[in-house]
């Protein structure tokens, strides 16, 4: 099994004819993602690639294709729109790439989501892989191998090089999600480390974090408590100082609160190997 999306997903692609859309919607099509369709205002009825028909608006797109899950390459002040006509097409999968949109935005677009049946993964977010068979976003598809670990992480290039050390050892991967690390976002680590819970296929897990907030510190809660598999962590950040953001818009310490401390000692107090960098993960799995 596969967690989220698999290779019978049918993904549009909401921004398709932008720089960004059509540059990450050729990478998925390559890998053999099932696309079919994409959606940008004003360009329904054109084609591209030559194959993958464009439409106005999401609803129009999901009747024609019976599409049920999207990503959205769409500009900061716009991105609210695009997920919010997403959950009214009722997609079930939305995974929203866009980052630096404005908190309050996400606060909406996480009540709206919260009141309907659609999923939302992001945003500030590299998407999702499931090795060999989906990826949606724009983790590349060339670091996964095919196999029963899965990844959770709030860092794209983290996931990338996690991914990339199991490969070489030949520990393969059942899905790998990026949830972003924003204030404000749809999936949350609990939500990813259910799923995995759940999934025959996944045997072992990576959690990656970093520093702000207290996600890591909650995960570690749930997985004491909730969760029979074995789970190795890394937390980044370690050297960051006190109140200046680090790379996502939630990585940021303030008042000694959200600490790399604080979290690595939340992890190991749930009997979870916590790997001192990233390359040490393949060994403690």
């Amino acid at each position: 099994m596969a967690i989220l999306a698999d290779k019978n997903t049918r993904l549009l692609i909401q921004g398709i004819t932008g720089r960004e859309g059509s540059y990450h919607a050729k990478q998925m099509i390559e890998y053999g993602t099932n696309v079919v369709g994409g959606v940008t205002p004003g360009k329904g009825g054109e084609w591209f690639e030559g194959r993958i028909p464009v439409f106005d608006t999401v609803k129009e797109a999901r009747q024609a294709t019976g599409a049920n899950a999207t990503c959205i390459f769409v500009p900061p002040r716009f991105a609210a729109d695009a997920i919010f006509e997403a959950i009214d097409a009722k997609i079930e999968l939305i995974v929203c790439i866009t980052e630096g949109i404005p908190i309050a935005d996400m606060m909406r677009v996480r009540t709206y989501i919260d009141a309907s049946s659609s999923r939302l993964v992001g945003a500030n977010c590299p998407g999702l892989l499931t090795p060999g068979q989906a990826k949606v976003g724009i983790i590349p598809g060339y670091a996964g191998l095919p196999g029963s670990v899965g990844i959770v992480s709030k860092s794209g290039t983290l996931t990338y090089e996690v991914m990339s050390a199991l490969s070489q050892r030949g520990i393969g991967q059942s899905s790998c999600v990026g949830i972003g690390g924003d204030p404000v976002s749809g999936t949350n680590f609990i939500d990813v480390l259910q799923m995995f819970e759940d999934d025959p296929q996944t045997e072992k897990i990576v959690l990656i974090g970093e520093i702000g907030g207290d996600a890591e510190q909650k995960a570690a809660e749930y997985i004491k408590t909730k969760m029979t598999k074995p789970v190795v962590a890394f937390i980044a950040g370690k050297a960051a100082p006190e109140g200046r953001t680090m790379g996502h818009a939630g990585a940021l310490i303030e008042s000694g609160k959200g600490t790399h401390a604080e979290k690595v000692e939340a992890l190991k107090a749930a009997n979870i190997k916590v790997a001192d960098h990233p390359e040490q993960i393949p060994d403690l799995l």
